[in-house]
């Protein structure tokens, strides 16, 4: 399971959490429905984005839901979930940004695709998921040559960028893609004048999509010399944060200008949790009421350091963290100077206990690897039900779907809702 929206089941609540999940199992079924049981590792978190909102912009019908069988990824129960063209879509798009995805592991010769054997086959399902997704795109009407031709041009986009570029032009052949696949949904649905803002709400999406992945990644990217925007383009993270603010605020703008008949959901996800995403990977909190933070809330770069308390905003990190002189940790960076009281004294690491050297980091899996224990999560449940697993690719720490909660942080602690106008 790979995307930036992530969703806090928490936030949530029953009912929105049981939509996002028919959603979730709408895409696996459909992606097992047209290409078999394979195809199912592609199903992601941004993929339901499509299905989502082709379903808020449809006329009430009996035809958006049917009742799937007992599953193991959801305790062997049954459900409501989500069918027809919306899904289709969504497995669509999900089959072909996964070849891309995978054509970049072999570019990069990640783990056991450096050896030719393992490489070519792993091109020989790239392109065999190209032309499943091309098909059932065809089915509800959608061209992916859209999405081939962005995946084509990024190479080349990259191979030119250097210090000086910008960073929108990296950006700019995602932004395309997603763009073009929101937009389709206004078709699906019936409701082609939302195809315009939907398609502006796409391309932020895509930009933010990007631009996270590259925050994420810029310190795995540096140690292993792999490629990335930020350092490419040389774009620090204030300027990342900025244009990631301003996609948040645009998304916002495009969701008014379209027309929903049940839109709770989609607001839900592109307005509120992509919000948290994006303080998640800068390492500020989402939730503008300043409350404690506990030492794992950091983000890649951790919390805000130094310099006086900010009042925390809806799109500017709020007061606290662990170097906070009222954290239960004592406060004081340790890298400049401790605060009274604290071990180590004032001057960081003087004065205080010797830090014990930390381990490094596990790489990245590659594709095959990942693959495998993919599918092994899903034999054992895990994906569904465990409170902690290992990602399968990244080696990031994700929460089971049916009780995500992400560390948000603000369960029980306030409303986070509140902190919009929007009215939910």
């Amino acid at each position: 399971m790979f995307g930036i929206v992530r969703p806090c089941s928490h936030r949530l609540g029953e009912g929105l959490k049981t939509q996002w999940m028919a959603h979730l199992c709408g895409l696996c079924l459909a992606l097992r429905g047209d290409h078999g049981q394979f195809a199912r590792v592609v199903t992601n978190y941004d993929g339901l984005i499509i299905s989502v909102l082709t379903e808020a912009q449809a006329e009430k019908s009996t035809g958006w839901r049917r009742t799937a069988g007992p599953c193991p990824l959801r305790g062997m129960r049954t459900a409501s979930v989500a069918q027809g063209e919306g899904a289709r879509l969504a497995a669509a798009v999900s089959l072909v940004l996964a070849s891309a995805k995978v054509r970049d592991h072999v570019v990069d010769g990640d783990g056991l695709l450096a050896r030719r054997p393992v490489a070519a086959a792993a091109r020989r399902v790239a392109r065999s998921w190209d032309r499943a997704g091309a098909r059932t795109g065809a089915d509800v009407g959608f061209d992916t040559a859209v999405l081939l031709d962005a995946v084509e041009r990024q190479v080349g986009i990259e191979g030119l960028a250097g210090p000086g570029t910008s960073l929108l032009t990296v950006t700019e052949p995602t932004e395309t893609a997603t763009a073009a696949a929101l937009a389709h949904t206004a078709v699906i649905a019936g409701r082609p004048g939302n195809a315009e803002p939907l398609a502006e709400a796409g391309r932020l999406f895509g930009r933010l999509a990007h631009l996270l992945d590259a925050v994420e990644d810029k310190e795995a990217d540096a140690a292993s010399g792999a490629w990335n925007p930020l350092t490419a383009t040389g774009t620090g993270l204030a300027e990342a944060r900025r244009l990631a603010d301003d996609a948040l605020h645009g998304i916002r703008l495009a969701l008014r200008d379209a027309e929903f008949t049940d839109g709770k959901l989609a607001h839900m996800l592109l307005a509120h949790e992509l919000e948290r995403s994006v303080d998640r990977a800068f390492g500020a909190d989402s939730c503008g009421h300043a409350h404690e933070v506990t030492a794992h809330q950091g983000g890649s770069f951790g919390p805000p350091q130094g310099g006086p308390p900010q009042q925390g905003g809806s799109y500017g990190p709020p007061s606290g963290g662990p170097y906070d002189p009222q954290s239960p940790y004592g406060g004081g960076n340790p890298y400049g100077g401790g605060a009274p009281g604290a071990p180590g004294g004032p001057g960081g690491f003087g004065g205080g206990p010797a830090f014990e050297p930390q381990p490094p980091k596990p790489g990245k899996r590659g594709f095959w690897a990942g693959c495998a224990v993919a599918i092994g999560l899903c034999c054992t449940c895990k994906l569904c039900c465990a409170d902690e697993y290992e990602g399968p690719w990244s080696r990031k720490k994700r929460e089971g779907c049916c009780n995500n909660c992400d560390d948000c942080g603000c369960c029980g602690i306030c409303e986070c809702c509140s902190c919009c106008d929007c009215g939910l």
